[in-house]
């Protein structure tokens, strides 16, 4: 029998009849949606609802209780409200339009005309799988997709990621060129390069239609359309299949924690109520985003939310998802301008119980239908058994973001001397998590990579590196940054509680910020692209930097470490040095600005021992002060170690 989550934290312990509501809430919701039987039988919106085939006749539905009539306009009809067009009330607020197959052809587009009392507009389906955008009128539209040959897949599922390695990306900004990529431009020229790094996840961003693609995708108004911008369903399918290939699982950004609130293409007053899908009132509102907020508490909603993730799974074959903006879901005030630092936040009238739930329920249906599927929540808030199992009384998530990490380093290298850093801190807040939970830790993801902010490497090197990143360039700065960029990477993989997370170019270095096309920056695309040619390049140091992510990602796979235990072997705060082992290998690390330690001795498990990799290795654009080949035996429980300044080692046990 599992234990409780309030049994293993005694912290917890004050909380347990909240814990044991909430589970019970969970339980009685599931119950109300699909009683005794299995979850992800009772969710099937996602098949009744939009435009598809049934026995020759084309069928659409709509849930749009407050409409008084509603029309199917489009190329079939010139775009008039004709009564052979007119959808039928069925019941229960739903809506049905029956039409003969002839009557739709592949590639037309549509739209609802919906009328209610004292007034009627132009909408799209809430349930859409398609949508496109005129280029000159920018207006979007639904459109038939029904193509004559479907999609054969051929890859097999990739199985179980117990240890994720992620790499996260935007599809749209992967090209080098200045233009939005495409599905097919990813899957030819980048999908080989993450292969080849070693991730064995691939999380993918903006895949929800949204209106505006400086949104960087989460401010989605057609959850379950694939946006038109990057390809068709069949050029993503075939990503998705590629990469099943390579032996890689696909996970979805997806975004459940709000809507965008445009009307003519989102669920905006989609049958002239406020409050049709969203929260009455300012609590459907967000102060900060400038969107809309579900209500969970809806059946109607539950229904629209859950059936949206196992349609992409059964879709597209999609192998987990992020849930993007967990904070912001499960608590009234959105987590703004809270720090968190009580227990009681977690349990308090503060939380959206209704938004609790409905997660708890996503995780149980994603794992009925996939058992080795992926689950991550982002959440900063550190809600207590988020990622902990539902038996336990936590929600289900298989592992939660570090968001913390990424912080730190930051605040770390931004106000602080490298003489400052201190070693039994760092190890603390790579460390630190909930023993019932595992965590995805990552140095920086996107959002360090946005203009306005800085990647690790502009603030280790700054401007330098427009002109100094060249191999026989002499710059101290330049020297640090690289150095430090590896380590920073390689401790933060070694010490994750779970799974790994880089975001693509971050691997090299990227020099440049992420500003996508705007009004402000003139509509340029000169920042929203990759710039892979220069981890290409055999004369600039961006090539040892990749090549020395690619060493650590293969290592900790190949090895297995993240599967076992770490244990802390020696911190130095005076000479700031860092070694802990994980399995059959030792992690260690100088950071000393300056000084490097011959016969440097700790305890360390009997052995003997092999050097791996070092960061200080010339492929990796080190300096070549440590022997490849070196091997080095405990004595006495001892092992003693040359261990040059700014550099990581990775011993590992042969004997």
């Amino acid at each position: 029998m599992i234990a409780k989550i309030y049994q293993t934290d005694p912290w917890l312990e004050p909380y347990k009849g909240a814990i044991d509501a909430r589970h019970e809430r969970i339980l009685s919701d599931r119950r109300k949606l699909a009683g005794e039987g299995p979850l992800s039988q009772a969710v099937n919106n996602h098949i009744y609802y939009p435009l598809h085939l049934e026995k020759g006749e084309w069928v659409m539905r709509e849930w749009a209780p407050n409409a008084t009539r509603i029309f199917l306009i489009g190329d079939c009809n010139n775009w008039k409200r004709t009564e052979g067009y007119a959808f039928k009330p069925v019941g229960n607020g739903n809506w049905e339009l029956r039409l003969p197959e002839m009557f739709l052809h592949h590639g037309e587009l549509y739209k609802l005309w919906i009328e209610w009392p004292g007034g009627g507009g132009e909408r799209l389906p809430a349930y859409v799988t398609r949508v496109i955008q005129d280029p000159e009128t920018k207006i979007f539209s639904a459109q038939v997709w029904h193509p004559a040959v479907p999609y054969r897949w051929t890859g097999r599922k990739p199985g179980r990621r117990p240890n994720p390695l992620i790499y996260e990306c935007h599809i749209g900004m992967s090209s080098e060129e200045e233009k939005v990529a495409s599905f097919e431009e990813f899957r030819r020229n980048v999908l080989p390069r993450v292969s080849k790094l070693g991730y064995n996840v691939l999380q993918i961003m903006a895949l929800q239609e949204h209106p505006y693609y400086g949104s960087f995708g989460y401010q989605v108004s057609n959850f379950f359309a694939l946006s038109s911008r990057f390809g068709t369903p069949e050029e993503f399918k075939a990503l998705v299949d590629d990469a099943h290939r390579r032996g890689i699982a696909v996970i979805m950004d997806i975004v459940h924690s709000h809507a965008v609130k445009n009307e003519a293409e989102g669920l905006g007053r989609l049958d002239g109520r406020d409050d049709l899908y969203f929260y009455q009132g300012p609590q459907g509102y967000h102060p900060a985003w400038d969107s809309r907020c579900f209500d969970y508490g809806k059946d109607e909603v539950k229904y629209f939310l859950l059936a949206n993730c196992k349609y992409w799974m059964e879709e597209y074959h999609l192998d987990g998802f992020r849930f993007d903006g967990v904070t912001s879901m499960i608590y009234w005030d959105h987590g703004l301008g809270k720090d968190f630092g009580d227990y009681r936040y977690y349990f308090d009238q503060g939380v959206d119980e209704n938004a609790v739930s409905y997660l708890a329920l996503a995780n149980q249906l994603i794992h009925e239908i996939n058992p080795e599927a992926i689950t991550i929540a982002e959440d900063v808030s550190g809600m207590a058994g988020l990622a902990a199992p539902f038996e336990a009384g936590g929600v289900g998530f298989d592992f939660r973001m570090a968001m913390g990490i990424a912080d730190h380093w930051i605040k770390w290298i931004k106000e602080l001397s490298d003489e400052q850093w201190s070693m039994g801190g760092i190890w603390w807040e790579l460390t630190n998590k909930r023993p019932d939970e595992r965590t995805i830790s990552y140095a920086e993801c996107h959002d360090q990579a946005l203009v306005g902010d800085k990647t690790i490497i502009f603030r280790l090197i700054d401007k330098d590196m427009y002109w100094s990143m060249e191999k026989n360039s002499q710059n101290l700065l330049v020297d640090r940054g690289v150095a430090l960029h590896k380590m920073i990477r390689l401790v933060t993989l070694a010490t994750c509680g779970g799974g790994y997370l880089n975001f693509m170019g971050n691997e090299f270095g990227h020099p440049e910020w992420i500003d996508f096309p705007r009004e402000g920056n003139g509509w340029s695309f000169a920042h929203a692209r990759r710039l892979w040619s220069i981890a290409d390049d055999e004369r600039l140091r961006f090539g040892g930097l990749q090549a020395f992510d690619a060493e650590m990602i293969h290592y900790v796979k190949r090895e297995k470490s993240l599967l076992a235990p770490l244990r802390q072997l020696y911190v130095d705060e005076e000479r700031k040095v860092l070694i802990f082992s994980r399995g059959n290998s030792i992690f260690a690390f100088n950071f000393n600005a300056v000084a490097s330690f011959e016969n440097f001795s700790f305890q360390a498990p009997d052995g003997e021992y092999a050097m791996a990799f070092n960061s200080d290795e010339g492929v990796y654009g080190g300096f070549s002060r440590l022997g490849k080949d070196e091997r080095h035996a405990t004595v006495d429980g001892r092992l003693s170690l040359y261990l040059p300044s700014r550099v990581a080692l990775v011993l590992k046990k042969v004997k």
